[in-house]
C-alpha cells in the first residue's frame, strides 16, 4: 500500500490511530505508512505531567494541562482498552480510581507493547496542513524542534489529534486587571500546595472547578468558594466550601457576586473550559467547534464532512473517554484502508441530523451517557474492535454519578468490576482525603 497517513498528535487519541494500524498489520493487512507528529518529547498527551506554564524550554505553548496530585475522576473501568485490560499491564487488580502516573504508564504500555515507537516523531509540532485538489493530497509541514528546522511532507491522509484541552478559554471580569491576589487558568495549575491557608475561588461548574477545588481542600486552602454562571454543581461539600452565583465585579481583594454577596479572595483560579483550536489547519480543513456532545461538519464524529481524507479524533464532550478515541480510531482506519465507504455529502449531513436531533433532547448526565455508549457502539459495530459492554460500562457510570452526589470527597473510594476481565477491582489501601503520595509505587501497593 503505498498510501502515506499523517497522525498529529501522540496522546490518548494519537496513540489510538496508531494502535489501530498496528492491529492491522498484526492481522496480516497491508497498512498505509504512519507518520505521528508529536510536539512533546513522549507519547501520553495531557497525561505527561510537565512543571512547566507558559511556554516549554523551546518557546513552544506548553500544550499540557496536568497537575501533581490528580487522579482519575471516572472509575478506569470505564475507559479500559477492550483490546488491552489492566490486568494485563500491571499483572494483578488495582483500585478503581488511579492516579496519573499509573494512568499514564498503562496508556503508554499498550503502544510500547505495539512496537510502534518507531512511527513517531516528538519534539515536531505541526506548523501548516495545506490541501491540494489537483493530486488529492496534503503537505504537512512540522517543526523539528530540537534541530530548529522545518520539514515538509506529503501525505494522503491526515488525522487530526491534538485534543482540546490546551487551549483555555479566558473569560474577563471587572476588576480583574487590578486584583489583588493570584489569578490563573486551570491550564497552568500545577500544584494545590501552593494555595494552603488561602482562600481560594474557583470559576465554574464543570470536571476542572470540582478537581481543582477539592484538590486545593484536600492539600489544605483556608476555604473554598465556588461560583457558576448557569447552575451549581450541587453536591455536599464540605464545611469550608461555599456556592455563588456568577462573580460581577472584583474590588481589591473582594468579589461580588450576582446575588449581592461578597468575599474577600486570595486565589481565582479560571476553570472556563477550553477552546478547539487547530491554528496549523488551513482554513478550508480547520474544524469549528465547541464542547458539545455531538460535533457538527464530522461524519460519524470522526470524518470533516468537506474533506473526509481529515479526520478528527476525541473532539466530543466526553464522558467515554480512551475506548471512544479507539473506536474512532479504528473506524478512521478502516475509511483510509478502505474497507468504509464515505457517502454522499447528503447522507453524512442524514446521519449527523439524526445524531444531533438526538442531543437536543439531552437533559441530564444520565442522557449523555447512554446517548455517548450508543455513538461508540455504532462505531464499534463497523469494525473489528473487540466489543464489550458498553451497557454494563453505562451502567458504571451511573454508579459513580449516584457515589459522587452521596460523597463527593468519597467517590475515589469505592471499586468497581472491569467490563472487559470481569474482575473486582479492590478498595485502594487508604482513602483518597488521607492518599497525599499518589506515586505510582505506593498506590500499587495494593
Amino acid at each position: 500500500m503505498s498510501k502515506r497517513v499523517a497522525i498529529i498528535g501522540a496522546g490518548p487519541c494519537g496513540t489510538a490511530a496508531l494502535r489501530a494500524f498496528q492491529s492491522a498489520k498484526q492481522n496480516g493487512e497491508e497498512i498505509p505508512e504512519v507518520v505521528c507528529f508529536e510536539k512533546q518529547g513522549d507519547w501520553g498527551g495531557l497525561w505527561n505531567y510537565n512543571w512547566r506554564t507558559g511556554l516549554d524550554e523551546f518557546g513552544e505553548p506548553v500544550h499540557g494541562s496536568m497537575y501533581r496530585y490528580l487522579w482519575s475522576n471516572g472509575p478506569k473501568e470505564c475507559l479500559e482498552f477492550a483490546d488491552y485490560s489492566f490486568d494485563e499491564h500491571f499483572g494483578k487488580p488495582i483500585a478503581s480510581f488511579p492516579p496519573r502516573e499509573v494512568l499514564a504508564d498503562y496508556i503508554k504500555g499498550r503502544v510500547e507493547k505495539a512496537g510502534v515507537r518507531e512511527w513517531c516523531r516528538f519534539h515536531h509540532p505541526v506548523r501548516n496542513v495545506e490541501y491540494h485538489e489537483a493530486t488529492d493530497n496534503f503537505t504537512v509541514t512540522a517543526h523539528d524542534l530540537v534541530n530548529d528546522k522545518r520539514v515538509k511532507e506529503t501525505f494522503d491522509h491526515v488525522i487530526v489529534a491534538n485534543g482540546h484541552f490546551s487551549t483555555p478559554n479566558v473569560p474577563y471580569f471587572e476588576g480583574m486587571d487590578k486584583f489583588e491576589g493570584r489569578v490563573l487558568h486551570a491550564h497552568d495549575f500545577r500544584d494545590a500546595l501552593e494555595f494552603k491557608g488561602k482562600d481560594v475561588m474557583v470559576v465554574g461548574a464543570s470536571y476542572s472547578a470540582e478537581d481543582i477545588g477539592s484538590q486545593c481542600w484536600k492539600y489544605g486552602a483556608k476555604s473554598l468558594t465556588a461560583c457558576y454562571r448557569t447552575n451549581p454543581m450541587g453536591f455536599h461539600w464540605p464545611d469550608n466550601w461555599e456556592t455563588k452565583p456568577l462573580l460581577t465585579k472584583i474590588e481589591g481583594k473582594t468579589c461580588h457576586f450576582k446575588d449581592g454577596t461578597s468575599k474577600d479572595i486570595d486565589a481565582i483560579i479560571l476553570c472556563t473550559g477550553y477552546l478547539h483550536h487547530f491554528p496549523f489547519m488551513e482554513d478550508e480543513l480547520r474544524l469549528v467547534a465547541t464542547n458539545r456532545m455531538w460535533t457538527p461538519d464530522l461524519y460519524q464524529g470522526v470524518a470533516f464532512e468537506p474533506n473526509p481524507k481529515v479526520m478528527y479524533l476525541g473532539m466530543q464532550d466526553q464522558f467515554y473517554t480512551f475506548n471512544m478515541f479507539d473506536a474512532q480510531a479504528w473506524w478512521a482506519r478502516d475509511v483510509i484502508m478502505g474497507k468504509i465507504e464515505i457517502p454522499s455529502d447528503a447522507d453524512m449531513k442524514a446521519h449527523s441530523k439524526k445524531w444531533l436531533d438526538r442531543e437536543a433532547m439531552l437533559e441530564t448526565d444520565e442522557d449523555m451517557i447512554w446517548f455517548q455508549g450508543d455513538y461508540t457502539q455504532e462505531l464499534i459495530d463497523q469494525t473489528d474492535y473487540p466489543s464489550f459492554d458498553i451497557e454494563g460500562v453505562n451502567k458504571a457510570f451511573m454508579d459513580w454519578e449516584h457515589h459522587k452526589h452521596d460523597d463527593i470527597m468519597g467517590f475515589r473510594d469505592k471499586a468497581h468490576k472491569s467490563l472487559i476481565t470481569q474482575t473486582q477491582s479492590p478498595s485502594h489501601h487508604t482513602k483518597w482525603t488521607e492518599a497525599m503520595d499518589d506515586s505510582m509505587a505506593e498506590y500499587l501497593k495494593n
